[in-house]
């Protein structure tokens, strides 16, 4: 661990949570009624100045938790407020303070903007506690902090069954959390039985000694409640009422943030403090994995709703991050935490698109659109960059994350992968045949008279499509930081699990598990695909060759 001498991370979750307190007290009557969408967007730019602070001051090549925040909270209760950063949370904190002042200029309401721009920054104190809380009682609080913003949003500026839709969201998350509540209590009581130490903070609790059944049961509970956050089939059954009612805001938000705590919980948590029920139960995730791809894809070709399309998309998409976390390989996995990045920026410059669709025509119904790329060119344009990045074209930042996913897939669980590259084929069928519907028709009357882009939504969507276009032709800024933190997560599930060490920066063959026998295998790269057996020579302890 590396501490900074000024409280970043602090700092980071505390702006957006006084922004939010201030918004609540300036009074709506006697002030202009843009007065708290001003404050709200500058807080928010401002935790995104601070978040781009963090990414400079950040250690390239380092793959512990850099710049540190540790301070007694409860020290009976053995509860820390302890923070910290690597580069697996890095650009996901960075996406989120990126997103939200973007949806707050991109996506304004007509009614109560004091509410909403304060539910809004509860929102996003709430997401970057959970992206960078080391404590697990914290991660917790935070995470699910997070639904209750979510809940006000859906149900006070969502569309004709917001109630519905919010009720069910908030009772599958809520439900779900409860046993990552039991999970953690759990974890920590075994772990002081063990050691006469009661503590929550994670670095302490994954060197806690766990049976084979205790492992897998709790690893049972904590991914209970990433699952449904995430959402992974078959736990997704909410998460298309939630987008389709919900605002445009609400909609990426939930889509593009809020489901990456599902998936970053499984990678922070289950990894590193169930390491062998991981390896154990990998098989049975990689199978819900494929489904999940297949599934939200074939659906999502029967949609006629663009926002339900999206939901289904967005389920297939997820299905991608949990393949490569579950391939247990660092390239795999690398892929995994990159896609989570690239998806919150495809699918919320889709769901910003299709929010103005809504203002200009009143519906998101492709039955009811046709034609409207030669009134609004710009529009359809912003629409096919997101539609091909989603589909994984290369220069595009889906295809990086994809590619690798699949790659690290291939080399460990071979028949998964394959499976999977099926949905990559689905998704170009249903998000090209979208387009032509909504875009390429002959247009009707009303669809000719669709406003096109005007120059502050230019302003607000060009950050995304630069960004889009930038990671998927020069990657390897973003990758030199993920990379050393996911080989040291790696190189954490293969010592725990008995497994030989990896090549460096995840580029080796996989290995077979050392039994101990002196004639274990090996398996080493060879060229192209291919992998060769070589046996296994034991390490001379006097280092002669």
């Amino acid at each position: 661990m590396t501490h900074a001498p000024f409280p970043f991370l602090t700092v980071l979750i505390l702006l957006p949570a006084a922004g939010a307190v201030v918004v609540a007290l300036v009074p709506s009557g006697r002030t202009p009624k843009w007065t708290h969408e001003i404050i709200g967007a500058a807080v928010a730019l401002a935790t995104l100045g601070l978040a781009v602070a963090i990414a400079v001051e950040f250690t390239v090549g380092d793959g512990r938790y850099q710049m540190v925040s540790n301070h007694i909270w409860a020290n009976t209760l053995g509860i820390h407020w302890s923070l910290g950063i690597d580069g697996i949370s890095l650009f996901l904190v960075l996406l989120t303070t990126l997103l939200f002042p973007l949806v707050m200029l991109g996506a304004r309401v007509r009614r109560d903007p004091r509410s909403y721009m304060a539910w809004l920054l509860v929102m996003e104190a709430a997401c970057l506690g959970s992206f960078v809380s080391l404590d697990l009682v914290f991660f917790f609080l935070f995470f699910e902090l997070t639904l209750v913003p979510a809940y006000f949003v859906i149900a006070g500026w969502g569309f004709a069954r917001r109630g519905y839709a919010a009720v069910k969201f908030f009772i599958y998350t809520f439900t779900g959390s409860a046993f990552l509540l039991v999970g953690i209590l759990a974890v920590a009581f075994i772990h002081q039985s063990q050691t006469g130490v009661l503590t929550f903070e994670l670095t302490s609790l994954m060197h806690t000694h766990l049976s084979g059944t205790e492992g897998v049961l709790l690893f049972l509970a904590f991914t209970a409640a990433f699952a449904v956050k995430a959402p992974i089939f078959p736990f997704h059954t909410w998460s298309p009422d939630a987008y389709a009612e919900a605002p445009t805001a609400g909609a990426v938000l939930l889509a593009g943030v809020m489901a990456k705590l599902g998936t970053y919980g499984i990678v922070r948590f289950d990894l590193n403090l169930f390491p062998q029920a991981t390896r154990t139960l990998a098989p049975w995730l990689l199978t819900l994995a494929v489904i999940g791809i297949l599934y939200g894809a074939l659906v999502a070709c029967a949609q006629r709703d663009l926002k339900r399309l999206l939901a289904y998309s967005s389920l297939a998409q997820i299905g991608f991050i949990v393949l490569g976390t579950f391939a247990l390989d660092s390239q795999g996995l690398t892929g995994g935490v990159l896609q989570m990045v690239n998806h919150g920026l495809i699918i919320a410059t889709l769901f910003i698109v299709v929010g103005w669709i809504y203002e200009r025509r009143g519906t998101w119904q492709l039955t009811s659109l046709r034609g409207m790329q030669r009134p609004a060119p710009v529009m359809a344009g912003i629409f096919t960059v997101a539609m091909m990045a989603s589909i994984g074209l290369p220069g595009l930042n889906g295809f990086v994350g994809e590619f690798l996913v699949l790659i690290g897939t291939f080399r460990t669980h071979r028949w998964w992968g394959i499976a999977a590259t099926l949905g990559v084929i689905i998704a170009a069928v249903y998000l090209l045949w979208a387009y032509q519907q909504s875009f390429q028709n002959e247009p009707t009357p009303e669809d000719q008279k669709t406003r096109d882009v005007n120059w502050s939504e230019k302003l607000v969507i060009a950050p995304l499509i630069v960004l889009i276009v930038a990671v998927g032709v020069f990657p390897k800024p973003v990758l030199d930081r993920i990379t050393p933190s996911v080989d040291r997560l790696i190189a954490h599930v293969d010592t725990a699990t008995h497994i030989h060490p990896r090549s460096t920066r995840g580029y080796g063959a996989v290995p077979a598990v050392d039994r101990g026998g002196p004639a274990a295998p090996r398996l080493t790269a060879s060229s192209g695909s291919k992998t060769a057996r070589e046996p296994h020579r034991p390490t001379n302890p006097g280092g002669a060759p």
